[in-house]
C-alpha cells in the first residue's frame, strides 16, 4: 500500500468517532493493545509476568538489560513488526569454553549487572538464526544499528535502531523473562469481544523456538476443551481489568483480538515434572 495509508485510515476512523459513530476497533485501542509495552502494563494479571520491563531510552536499555540478563535468560522485543523480527532470545555464553553459561552471576535479581565485554548468545525469532556478541555490541545494534561503531558484525536482515523516533513514534524495547518451555510452542486464544472462539496451539517445526508464521504447526481446540479450559477461564477473569490496565477504561473490547501464551511452570517449582 502507498506510504501513509494506515495514517489516512486511522484519521478517517477518528473522524467518524468524533461524529459519534461506533468504530471497532478504534485506532487508539489497536495502538495501545498492540504495543509491546502492554506486556508491562498487564504484568500483574493472570496473563502477565511481573518481571517485564519497557525501555524508551539508551540509558534505560543498557542499565535494565545488564541487570536482568545477569540474573536469568531474557527476551528482548522491539515494538515494530509482527513476524518475529527484532525479537531476540538472550543467553549468557562462555566464549572460551564455547558453551552456554548455566549459573548466572546474579544470585538474586539486581545483585549484579553484566559488563560491556560479557558475551551473549542471541537468537532472532523471525528465522531462528543465531549470533554471538558482546553485551556492548548488542546494545549498540539495538540503539544505533549494525553499521554503528562498536556494533560488531551482524547477519540479521533487520537494521536494529529499535528506539528510533522515541516513545511517541513507537520506539521502545520490552525485556521479558525467557521461559524455558518455549520449545513447546505457544497457545493463541482467539477472542471475539469478550468470548473465546478457539484455542490454537502453535508448535515450532524443525526443533526451532519460534512459532511465528510458517515456522509452526497448528492444532485447533474448542474453548470448552479440557486441555485449555483453565487458561480460557483465567483470561475471562482478567477481562474486567484488562483495558483499565492499558489506560483504556470505558473503551469496548475489539471485535477480534488474540492473547498468546507460552507454557510456564509455577515459580515455586524447583524443577518441573
Amino acid at each position: 500500500t502507498p506510504e501513509g495509508t494506515q495514517k489516512r485510515f486511522d484519521d478517517l476512523m477518528n473522524e467518524y468517532i468524533s461524529k459519534g459513530k461506533l468504530i471497532w476497533s478504534s485506532p487508539k485501542i489497536q495502538t495501545q493493545m498492540g504495543a509491546k509495552d502492554a506486556l508491562v502494563k498487564i504484568g500483574n494479571l493472570n496473563c502477565g509476568l511481573t518481571d517485564t520491563y519497557a525501555y524508551y531510552s539508551e540509558e534505560e536499555l543498557v542499565t535494565g538489560f545488564k541487570k536482568c540478563c545477569a540474573f536469568q535468560p531474557r527476551v528482548i522485543k522491539q515494538n515494530r513488526g509482527s513476524a518475529g523480527e527484532g525479537i531476540w532470545l538472550c543467553w549468557l555464553w562462555d566464549k572460551a569454553a564455547n558453551k552456554k553459561i548455566e549459573i548466572y552471576p546474579s544470585p538474586n535479581f539486581g545483585d549484579k549487572s553484566l559488563g560491556d565485554d560479557d558475551y551473549v548468545k542471541l537468537m532472532e525469532m523471525n528465522d531462528n538464526h543465531v549470533e554471538y556478541h558482546t553485551v556492548k555490541e548488542f546494545m549498540t545494534f539495538c540503539v544505533n544499528g549494525p553499521d554503528a561503531e562498536g556494533a560488531g558484525t551482524w547477519t540479521s536482515t533487520f537494521p536494529g535502531k529499535y528506539l528510533d523516533g522515541g516513545k511517541e513514534a513507537g520506539g521502545q524495547l520490552v525485556d521479558q523473562r525467557l521461559l524455558p518451555r518455549i520449545d513447546e510452542g505457544e497457545v493463541r486464544i482467539l477472542m471475539a469481544g469478550d468470548t473465546c472462539q478457539m484455542a490454537v496451539h502453535k508448535k515450532p517445526m524443525g526443533g526451532g523456538l519460534s512459532a511465528v508464521g510458517g515456522n509452526s504447526e497448528y492444532t485447533y481446540y474448542k474453548p470448552s476443551d479440557p486441555k485449555y479450559k483453565g487458561l480460557v477461564d483465567k483470561l475471562y477473569a482478567d477481562i474486567p481489568t484488562l483495558l483499565p490496565s492499558l489506560g483504556l477504561s470505558g473503551e469496548p473490547l475489539p471485535l477480534l483480538w488474540t492473547c498468546d501464551y507460552i507454557p510456564k511452570n509455577p515459580d515455586d517449582w524447583a524443577a518441573g515434572p
